[in-house]
Protein backbone atom coordinates (compact mmCIF):
# COMPACT_ATOMS: atom_id res chain seq x y z
CA UNK A 1 0.00 0.00 0.00
CA UNK A 2 2.82 2.35 1.47
CA UNK A 3 4.56 1.73 -2.47
CA UNK A 4 1.32 2.08 -4.22
CA UNK A 5 0.75 5.81 -2.51
CA UNK A 6 4.46 6.94 -3.13
CA UNK A 7 4.59 5.68 -6.82
CA UNK A 8 1.08 7.70 -7.49
CA UNK A 9 2.85 11.06 -5.28
CA UNK A 10 5.37 10.56 -7.75
CA UNK A 11 3.74 10.22 -11.07
CA UNK A 12 1.69 13.01 -10.28
CA UNK A 13 4.80 15.16 -10.18
CA UNK A 14 6.00 13.84 -13.74
CA UNK A 15 3.59 14.88 -16.78
CA UNK A 16 2.90 12.14 -18.78
CA UNK A 17 1.92 12.06 -23.03
CA UNK A 18 -0.34 8.55 -22.66
CA UNK A 19 0.07 7.69 -26.37
CA UNK A 20 3.88 7.87 -25.72
CA UNK A 21 3.34 5.34 -22.24
CA UNK A 22 1.11 3.28 -24.38
CA UNK A 23 3.75 3.08 -27.01
CA UNK A 24 7.16 2.31 -24.70
CA UNK A 25 4.38 -0.44 -22.38
CA UNK A 26 4.02 -2.24 -25.79
CA UNK A 27 7.64 -2.00 -26.65
CA UNK A 28 8.74 -3.45 -23.03
CA UNK A 29 6.06 -5.67 -23.42
CA UNK A 30 6.94 -7.08 -26.79
CA UNK A 31 10.80 -7.32 -25.83
CA UNK A 32 9.90 -9.44 -22.60
CA UNK A 33 8.33 -11.49 -24.77
CA UNK A 34 10.58 -12.03 -27.20
CA UNK A 35 13.21 -12.78 -24.57
CA UNK A 36 10.78 -15.11 -23.15
CA UNK A 37 10.21 -17.12 -26.98
CA UNK A 38 13.83 -17.07 -27.13
CA UNK A 39 14.42 -18.76 -23.35
CA UNK A 40 11.77 -21.08 -24.32
CA UNK A 41 13.41 -22.10 -27.83
CA UNK A 42 16.30 -22.43 -26.01
CA UNK A 43 15.45 -24.78 -23.28
CA UNK A 44 13.28 -27.24 -26.19
CA UNK A 45 16.90 -28.79 -26.74
CA UNK A 46 17.66 -28.72 -23.36
CA UNK A 47 14.65 -30.52 -22.28
CA UNK A 48 14.96 -33.23 -25.14
CA UNK A 49 18.33 -33.79 -23.88
CA UNK A 50 17.07 -35.54 -20.34
CA UNK A 51 14.46 -38.35 -19.74
CA UNK A 52 10.70 -38.31 -19.58
CA UNK A 53 9.14 -39.52 -15.92
CA UNK A 54 9.53 -43.01 -17.47
CA UNK A 55 13.31 -42.94 -18.12
CA UNK A 56 13.21 -42.85 -21.84
CA UNK A 57 15.49 -40.85 -23.81
CA UNK A 58 14.42 -38.25 -25.89
CA UNK A 59 16.31 -38.97 -28.86
CA UNK A 60 14.76 -40.04 -32.17
CA UNK A 61 17.57 -41.67 -33.61
CA UNK A 62 18.65 -41.30 -37.49
CA UNK A 63 16.72 -43.71 -38.75
CA UNK A 64 13.34 -41.77 -37.58
CA UNK A 65 14.76 -38.76 -39.38
CA UNK A 66 15.39 -40.74 -42.44
CA UNK A 67 10.91 -41.47 -42.60
CA UNK A 68 10.93 -37.80 -43.73
CA UNK A 69 14.34 -36.99 -44.80
CA UNK A 70 15.19 -39.61 -47.03
CA UNK A 71 17.56 -38.17 -48.97
CA UNK A 72 19.59 -36.21 -46.53
CA UNK A 73 19.76 -39.83 -44.36
CA UNK A 74 21.08 -41.47 -47.69
CA UNK A 75 23.44 -39.11 -47.88
CA UNK A 76 24.80 -38.88 -44.20
CA UNK A 77 25.24 -42.25 -43.63
CA UNK A 78 28.05 -42.43 -45.99
CA UNK A 79 30.37 -39.39 -43.76
CA UNK A 80 32.75 -39.70 -41.96
CA UNK A 81 30.79 -38.36 -39.14
CA UNK A 82 28.67 -40.86 -39.44
CA UNK A 83 30.89 -43.62 -39.23
CA UNK A 84 33.38 -42.03 -36.75
CA UNK A 85 31.99 -44.87 -34.35
CA UNK A 86 29.86 -47.85 -34.99
CA UNK A 87 29.12 -51.47 -33.24
CA UNK A 88 31.70 -53.50 -34.27
CA UNK A 89 31.28 -55.95 -37.61
CA UNK A 90 32.74 -56.72 -40.66
CA UNK A 91 30.92 -54.20 -42.58
CA UNK A 92 33.25 -51.34 -40.84
CA UNK A 93 36.44 -53.23 -39.06
CA UNK A 94 38.90 -52.41 -41.96
CA UNK A 95 41.77 -54.62 -41.00
CA UNK A 96 42.43 -58.31 -41.97
CA UNK A 97 41.62 -61.01 -40.30
CA UNK A 98 43.59 -63.89 -42.52
CA UNK A 99 45.38 -66.08 -41.06
CA UNK A 100 49.33 -64.63 -41.07
CA UNK A 101 47.97 -60.83 -41.54
CA UNK A 102 45.90 -60.55 -38.35
CA UNK A 103 48.63 -60.48 -35.78
CA UNK A 104 51.01 -57.54 -34.22
CA UNK A 105 54.09 -58.81 -32.45
CA UNK A 106 55.75 -56.49 -29.99
CA UNK A 107 58.49 -58.92 -29.54
CA UNK A 108 59.04 -62.36 -30.69
CA UNK A 109 56.99 -64.17 -27.91
CA UNK A 110 54.43 -61.85 -27.38
CA UNK A 111 51.63 -61.13 -29.99
CA UNK A 112 48.27 -59.87 -30.06
CA UNK A 113 46.10 -61.93 -32.73
CA UNK A 114 42.97 -59.98 -34.24
CA UNK A 115 40.68 -63.11 -34.50
CA UNK A 116 36.72 -63.75 -35.13
CA UNK A 117 34.20 -66.27 -34.48
CA UNK A 118 30.26 -66.81 -34.39
CA UNK A 119 30.35 -64.53 -31.46
CA UNK A 120 32.57 -61.88 -32.64
CA UNK A 121 35.84 -60.38 -33.32
CA UNK A 122 38.43 -60.17 -30.36
CA UNK A 123 41.96 -59.38 -29.55
CA UNK A 124 43.82 -62.03 -28.25
CA UNK A 125 46.77 -61.68 -26.44
CA UNK A 126 49.41 -64.51 -26.68
CA UNK A 127 52.87 -65.47 -25.09
CA UNK A 128 54.79 -68.01 -25.97
CA UNK A 129 52.01 -69.09 -28.59
CA UNK A 130 49.30 -69.85 -25.58
CA UNK A 131 46.77 -67.31 -25.12
CA UNK A 132 46.68 -65.25 -21.89
CA UNK A 133 43.91 -62.51 -22.55
CA UNK A 134 40.83 -62.28 -25.25
CA UNK A 135 38.58 -59.17 -25.14
CA UNK A 136 36.11 -58.49 -27.84
CA UNK A 137 35.73 -55.64 -29.65
CA UNK A 138 32.33 -53.88 -29.29
CA UNK A 139 32.86 -50.59 -30.61
CA UNK A 140 35.06 -49.31 -33.94
CA UNK A 141 36.15 -45.87 -33.17
CA UNK A 142 37.44 -43.97 -36.57
CA UNK A 143 36.03 -44.36 -40.24
CA UNK A 144 38.90 -45.70 -41.48
CA UNK A 145 39.78 -42.44 -43.56
CA UNK A 146 42.99 -42.34 -41.77
CA UNK A 147 42.58 -45.39 -39.06
CA UNK A 148 40.78 -46.98 -36.53
CA UNK A 149 40.71 -47.77 -32.90
CA UNK A 150 38.78 -50.23 -31.01
CA UNK A 151 36.99 -50.67 -27.92
CA UNK A 152 35.76 -53.39 -25.66
CA UNK A 153 33.13 -53.20 -22.76
CA UNK A 154 33.77 -54.73 -19.56
CA UNK A 155 30.12 -54.50 -17.46
CA UNK A 156 29.78 -51.04 -17.39
CA UNK A 157 32.96 -49.85 -18.04
CA UNK A 158 34.49 -49.06 -21.52
CA UNK A 159 38.40 -49.43 -22.40
CA UNK A 160 40.43 -49.39 -25.82
CA UNK A 161 42.41 -52.28 -27.10
CA UNK A 162 46.07 -52.13 -27.57
CA UNK A 163 46.07 -52.80 -31.41
CA UNK A 164 44.58 -50.51 -33.72
CA UNK A 165 44.22 -50.17 -37.74
CA UNK A 166 46.52 -47.50 -39.89
CA UNK A 167 45.26 -46.96 -42.99
CA UNK A 168 48.09 -45.63 -44.49
CA UNK A 169 49.87 -48.69 -44.23
CA UNK A 170 47.20 -51.12 -44.77
CA UNK A 171 48.35 -52.96 -41.29
CA UNK A 172 47.34 -53.26 -37.31
CA UNK A 173 49.75 -51.16 -35.53
CA UNK A 174 50.07 -50.38 -31.41
CA UNK A 175 47.56 -47.73 -30.64
CA UNK A 176 48.06 -44.28 -30.19
CA UNK A 177 50.57 -43.18 -27.47
CA UNK A 178 49.86 -46.71 -26.12
CA UNK A 179 52.41 -48.29 -23.83
CA UNK A 180 54.71 -51.37 -25.86
CA UNK A 181 55.87 -53.17 -22.45
CA UNK A 182 54.30 -54.12 -20.60
CA UNK A 183 51.23 -54.62 -23.41
CA UNK A 184 47.40 -53.51 -21.32
CA UNK A 185 44.00 -54.20 -22.40
CA UNK A 186 42.60 -51.56 -20.50
CA UNK A 187 43.12 -48.23 -20.74
CA UNK A 188 40.00 -46.13 -19.67
CA UNK A 189 37.46 -44.33 -22.41
CA UNK A 190 35.95 -41.09 -20.92
CA UNK A 191 32.92 -39.66 -21.49
CA UNK A 192 34.96 -37.19 -23.50
CA UNK A 193 36.24 -39.10 -25.81
CA UNK A 194 32.89 -40.19 -26.46
CA UNK A 195 31.43 -36.49 -26.81
CA UNK A 196 33.34 -36.37 -29.88
CA UNK A 197 32.76 -39.37 -31.60
CA UNK A 198 29.19 -40.44 -30.43
CA UNK A 199 26.18 -38.43 -30.38
CA UNK A 200 24.76 -39.26 -27.19
CA UNK A 201 26.22 -42.01 -24.68
CA UNK A 202 24.14 -42.53 -21.51
CA UNK A 203 26.46 -41.98 -18.32
CA UNK A 204 25.90 -44.22 -14.92
CA UNK A 205 26.26 -42.02 -11.95
CA UNK A 206 29.41 -43.58 -9.76
CA UNK A 207 31.03 -42.46 -6.93
CA UNK A 208 33.24 -39.27 -7.14
CA UNK A 209 36.30 -39.82 -8.59
CA UNK A 210 35.93 -43.54 -9.48
CA UNK A 211 36.37 -44.46 -13.61
CA UNK A 212 33.17 -43.22 -15.47
CA UNK A 213 30.34 -46.10 -16.69
CA UNK A 214 28.06 -45.83 -19.78
CA UNK A 215 24.89 -48.08 -20.14
CA UNK A 216 23.78 -49.71 -23.47
CA UNK A 217 22.02 -46.62 -24.60
CA UNK A 218 24.32 -45.22 -27.05
CA UNK A 219 23.48 -43.55 -30.36
CA UNK A 220 26.40 -44.12 -32.78
CA UNK A 221 28.37 -41.75 -34.56
CA UNK A 222 28.11 -38.00 -35.39
CA UNK A 223 24.26 -38.47 -35.93
CA UNK A 224 21.63 -36.41 -37.30
CA UNK A 225 20.97 -35.27 -33.54
CA UNK A 226 24.15 -33.84 -32.93
CA UNK A 227 23.62 -30.75 -35.01
CA UNK A 228 19.85 -30.42 -34.73
CA UNK A 229 19.20 -31.41 -30.84
CA UNK A 230 17.80 -34.66 -29.54
CA UNK A 231 14.28 -34.72 -31.65
CA UNK A 232 12.08 -37.10 -30.46
CA UNK A 233 9.80 -34.59 -29.60
CA UNK A 234 9.83 -33.02 -32.68
CA UNK A 235 9.31 -36.19 -34.37
CA UNK A 236 6.12 -36.50 -31.76
CA UNK A 237 4.87 -32.98 -32.61
CA UNK A 238 5.15 -33.25 -36.59
CA UNK A 239 3.38 -36.53 -36.66
CA UNK A 240 0.41 -35.35 -35.10
CA UNK A 241 0.81 -32.12 -36.79
CA UNK A 242 1.83 -33.12 -40.25
CA UNK A 243 -0.14 -29.59 -41.56
CA UNK A 244 2.27 -27.76 -39.89
CA UNK A 245 5.06 -26.93 -41.85
CA UNK A 246 7.18 -25.11 -39.40
CA UNK A 247 9.61 -27.56 -37.67
CA UNK A 248 8.91 -27.56 -34.02
CA UNK A 249 11.00 -28.29 -31.23
CA UNK A 250 14.43 -29.14 -33.29
CA UNK A 251 17.51 -26.98 -33.96
CA UNK A 252 18.31 -25.54 -37.34
CA UNK A 253 22.17 -24.99 -37.62
CA UNK A 254 21.60 -22.95 -41.05
CA UNK A 255 20.31 -19.98 -39.22
CA UNK A 256 22.92 -20.17 -36.52
CA UNK A 257 25.05 -16.82 -35.70
CA UNK A 258 28.67 -17.58 -37.02
CA UNK A 259 29.75 -17.63 -33.32
CA UNK A 260 27.17 -20.15 -32.68
CA UNK A 261 27.94 -22.29 -35.98
CA UNK A 262 32.12 -22.20 -34.97
CA UNK A 263 30.65 -22.94 -31.32
CA UNK A 264 29.22 -26.13 -32.22
CA UNK A 265 31.93 -27.43 -34.99
CA UNK A 266 34.39 -26.38 -31.72
CA UNK A 267 33.19 -29.09 -29.42
CA UNK A 268 35.12 -31.49 -30.96
CA UNK A 269 37.68 -29.65 -33.80
CA UNK A 270 38.78 -27.11 -31.35
CA UNK A 271 41.55 -28.88 -29.88
CA UNK A 272 42.48 -29.69 -25.96
CA UNK A 273 39.12 -28.22 -24.22
CA UNK A 274 39.15 -28.70 -20.65
CA UNK A 275 35.11 -29.20 -19.64
CA UNK A 276 33.47 -27.15 -16.44
CA UNK A 277 30.27 -29.11 -17.21
CA UNK A 278 29.51 -32.68 -17.46
CA UNK A 279 30.16 -34.16 -20.86
CA UNK A 280 26.68 -34.62 -23.37
CA UNK A 281 25.22 -31.43 -21.77
CA UNK A 282 26.37 -28.76 -24.44
CA UNK A 283 23.41 -28.67 -27.15
CA UNK A 284 23.95 -27.43 -30.73
CA UNK A 285 23.22 -23.62 -30.33
CA UNK A 286 25.18 -23.29 -26.67
CA UNK A 287 27.87 -21.10 -26.04
CA UNK A 288 30.73 -23.19 -25.71
CA UNK A 289 32.36 -21.16 -23.35
CA UNK A 290 29.75 -22.05 -21.03
CA UNK A 291 30.43 -25.64 -21.37
CA UNK A 292 34.81 -25.61 -21.28
CA UNK A 293 37.67 -23.71 -20.21
CA UNK A 294 39.22 -21.31 -22.93
CA UNK A 295 42.61 -22.53 -24.22
CA UNK A 296 45.78 -21.21 -22.69
CA UNK A 297 47.82 -22.21 -25.78
CA UNK A 298 49.31 -19.35 -27.87
CA UNK A 299 47.30 -19.06 -30.55
CA UNK A 300 50.28 -20.20 -33.50
CA UNK A 301 50.13 -22.79 -36.72
CA UNK A 302 52.82 -24.83 -34.50
CA UNK A 303 51.59 -25.53 -31.31
CA UNK A 304 48.00 -26.73 -32.74
CA UNK A 305 48.03 -30.51 -34.35
CA UNK A 306 46.04 -30.98 -37.64
CA UNK A 307 43.86 -33.78 -36.05
CA UNK A 308 41.26 -32.56 -33.89
CA UNK A 309 42.15 -28.32 -33.87
CA UNK A 310 40.78 -27.31 -37.25
CA UNK A 311 39.68 -24.49 -36.04
CA UNK A 312 42.27 -23.42 -34.15
CA UNK A 313 44.27 -23.18 -37.31
CA UNK A 314 41.55 -22.08 -39.52
CA UNK A 315 41.10 -19.21 -37.25
CA UNK A 316 44.57 -17.77 -37.38
CA UNK A 317 44.49 -17.93 -41.37
CA UNK A 318 43.99 -14.63 -43.14
CA UNK A 319 40.81 -16.01 -44.89
CA UNK A 320 38.76 -16.21 -41.96
CA UNK A 321 40.31 -12.92 -40.49
CA UNK A 322 39.21 -10.85 -43.27
CA UNK A 323 35.71 -12.81 -43.34
CA UNK A 324 32.71 -11.55 -41.16
CA UNK A 325 30.52 -14.98 -42.38
CA UNK A 326 33.50 -18.06 -43.15
CA UNK A 327 32.70 -20.89 -40.76
CA UNK A 328 33.57 -24.54 -41.10
CA UNK A 329 30.39 -25.19 -43.93
CA UNK A 330 31.52 -22.62 -45.74
CA UNK A 331 33.74 -25.29 -46.90
CA UNK A 332 31.73 -28.40 -45.83
CA UNK A 333 28.70 -29.71 -46.81
CA UNK A 334 27.83 -31.29 -43.35
CA UNK A 335 25.62 -33.98 -45.07
CA UNK A 336 27.85 -35.39 -47.95
CA UNK A 337 30.85 -37.53 -48.26
CA UNK A 338 33.02 -34.64 -50.33
CA UNK A 339 36.32 -36.58 -49.24
CA UNK A 340 39.23 -36.54 -51.71
CA UNK A 341 37.02 -33.92 -54.33
CA UNK A 342 39.60 -31.40 -54.64
CA UNK A 343 38.04 -29.47 -57.60
CA UNK A 344 34.84 -29.59 -55.45
CA UNK A 345 36.67 -27.43 -52.59
CA UNK A 346 39.12 -25.42 -54.95
CA UNK A 347 35.60 -24.33 -56.59
CA UNK A 348 34.87 -23.02 -52.93
CA UNK A 349 37.69 -21.17 -52.79
CA UNK A 350 37.41 -19.38 -56.24
CA UNK A 351 33.95 -18.26 -55.32
CA UNK A 352 35.95 -16.05 -52.98
CA UNK A 353 39.17 -15.68 -54.67
CA UNK A 354 38.20 -14.62 -58.34
CA UNK A 355 39.57 -11.97 -60.18
CA UNK A 356 38.82 -9.41 -57.96
CA UNK A 357 41.85 -6.83 -56.80
CA UNK A 358 43.97 -8.83 -54.79
CA UNK A 359 42.23 -11.79 -54.10
CA UNK A 360 43.33 -13.36 -57.61
CA UNK A 361 44.75 -16.68 -58.26
CA UNK A 362 48.51 -15.60 -59.32
CA UNK A 363 50.17 -18.63 -60.56
CA UNK A 364 47.97 -19.14 -63.67
CA UNK A 365 50.45 -18.09 -65.97
CA UNK A 366 52.85 -20.95 -64.80
CA UNK A 367 50.36 -23.95 -64.36
CA UNK A 368 46.77 -22.31 -66.31
CA UNK A 369 43.61 -23.04 -66.17
CA UNK A 370 44.42 -25.84 -63.93
CA UNK A 371 45.02 -24.08 -61.20
CA UNK A 372 41.10 -23.94 -60.96
CA UNK A 373 41.11 -27.55 -60.10
CA UNK A 374 43.67 -27.33 -57.13
CA UNK A 375 44.03 -24.58 -54.49
CA UNK A 376 44.22 -26.97 -51.71
CA UNK A 377 47.85 -28.60 -52.18
CA UNK A 378 49.56 -25.55 -52.02
CA UNK A 379 47.50 -23.57 -49.55
CA UNK A 380 46.46 -26.71 -47.02
CA UNK A 381 48.84 -29.18 -47.97
CA UNK A 382 48.67 -32.53 -46.08
CA UNK A 383 50.76 -32.09 -42.65
CA UNK A 384 51.45 -35.21 -39.79
CA UNK A 385 49.45 -35.34 -36.79
CA UNK A 386 51.06 -35.36 -33.60
CA UNK A 387 47.94 -37.29 -32.02
CA UNK A 388 47.55 -39.78 -34.62
CA UNK A 389 50.53 -41.67 -35.06
CA UNK A 390 50.52 -45.55 -34.58
CA UNK A 391 53.69 -47.91 -33.98
CA UNK A 392 54.00 -50.34 -37.21
CA UNK A 393 55.59 -53.88 -37.42
CA UNK A 394 58.90 -53.53 -37.05
CA UNK A 395 59.36 -49.66 -36.51
CA UNK A 396 61.01 -48.20 -34.10
CA UNK A 397 59.40 -45.11 -33.78
CA UNK A 398 55.85 -44.22 -34.62
CA UNK A 399 54.05 -43.14 -38.22
CA UNK A 400 51.98 -40.13 -38.00
CA UNK A 401 48.70 -39.73 -40.26
CA UNK A 402 49.12 -37.29 -42.93
CA UNK A 403 46.09 -34.29 -42.48
CA UNK A 404 45.17 -31.62 -44.22
CA UNK A 405 46.10 -28.39 -41.94
CA UNK A 406 43.59 -25.93 -41.94
CA UNK A 407 45.92 -23.39 -41.62
CA UNK A 408 45.02 -21.27 -45.05
CA UNK A 409 48.37 -20.11 -46.21
CA UNK A 410 50.79 -19.85 -48.54
CA UNK A 411 53.51 -22.43 -48.04
CA UNK A 412 56.39 -21.96 -50.56
CA UNK A 413 57.94 -25.37 -50.37
CA UNK A 414 54.56 -27.23 -51.10
CA UNK A 415 54.21 -24.62 -54.09
CA UNK A 416 57.60 -25.24 -55.41
CA UNK A 417 56.65 -29.40 -55.33
CA UNK A 418 53.43 -28.85 -57.24
CA UNK A 419 55.53 -26.72 -59.93
CA UNK A 420 57.88 -29.57 -59.93
CA UNK A 421 55.33 -31.97 -60.71
CA UNK A 422 53.88 -29.94 -63.02
CA UNK A 423 56.89 -29.27 -65.05
CA UNK A 424 57.26 -33.15 -65.47
CA UNK A 425 53.82 -33.09 -66.78
CA UNK A 426 52.90 -35.29 -64.02
CA UNK A 427 50.23 -33.92 -62.33
CA UNK A 428 46.81 -34.64 -62.17
CA UNK A 429 44.63 -32.15 -60.05
CA UNK A 430 42.71 -34.55 -59.41
CA UNK A 431 44.99 -36.80 -57.28
CA UNK A 432 46.39 -34.73 -54.31
CA UNK A 433 47.66 -38.01 -53.28
CA UNK A 434 50.84 -37.48 -55.37
CA UNK A 435 52.74 -34.98 -52.68
CA UNK A 436 52.63 -37.80 -50.21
Amino acid sequence: MKFAIYHEKIMKKIPINRAALLCLCMIICTALLVKCIDHDVKNVAKADAAKDSTGFILYAGSATCAKCHKDIYDSAIHTQHYLTTRPASAEYIKGSFEQGKNFYAYAPNIVVAMEKSDSGFFEVGYFNGIAGISKRIDIVVGSGAKGQTYITRYKNKLYQLPVSYFTAANDWANSPEYPTHPVIFNRPITSRCLECHTTFVEKIPTPDHSQEEFSQNIIYGIDCEKCHGPGAKHVAYQTQNPKDAIARYIVNPAKFSRQQSLDLCGLCHGGKLDKTKPSFTFISGDKLSDYFQKSTLRVDSADIDVHGNQLGLLSISKCFKNSSTMTCITCHSPHDNERGKIELFSQRCISCHGNQKNHSYKMTAEIGSSIKENCIDCHMPLRPSKTITELLPGKTRPTAALIRSHHIAIYPEDTKKILAIFKLNKYDGHKHEALK
